[in-house]
């Protein structure tokens, strides 16, 4: 209710509701922001994976960063951790529900960044025709760039 106690408009109403779905979209990019967040979540899709074997899974990603990455998505709730009482120490990461919620998502980025792949070679070899049939149009065909 405003001062005079009276509703806010239905305009009111709208701009609320998009203003909260907009600060849920931006938490929810905020959670599984960064270069490898994602590549872990995808990587758990299809079960529980030790360290090592997601280590082995994501190449280029360093063990401090994968410990920091698998930490933090755990602190949010994405990942659970179990630590085996055992010589040497085992532990297994898995999703969480909250986790196997984003499936869906990370499975259309998947397919979006196969056809953004698939589309970018494509128009790439089609300036590079393109531009193969200018120059030799243009005689410069043979000169190098």
């Amino acid at each position: 209710m405003n001062v005079q106690g009276r509703t806010g408009s239905p305009g009111d109403a709208e701009e609320n509701r998009q203003q909260e779905e907009f600060r849920s979209f931006q938490r929810t990019v905020e959670i599984i922001s960064g270069k490898w967040k994602g590549v872990l979540l995808y990587q758990l899709i299809s079960g529980t994976k030790r360290f090592n074997e997601i280590r082995r899974l994501c190449p280029g990603i360093t063990q401090r960063m994968l410990s920091m990455q698998l930490r933090e998505l755990e602190r949010d709730g994405l990942v659970r951790r179990e630590v085996f009482p055992q010589v040497p120490q085992r532990v297994e990461y898995s999703l969480t529900a909250w986790g196997r919620g984003l499936e869906p998502a990370l499975l259309s980025i998947k397919v979006w960044g196969e056809g953004y792949r698939e589309g970018r070679a494509q128009s790439e070899t089609a300036l590079q025709l393109e531009d193969t049939a200018v120059r030799s149009s243009s005689g410069t065909a043979n000169i190098p760039e």
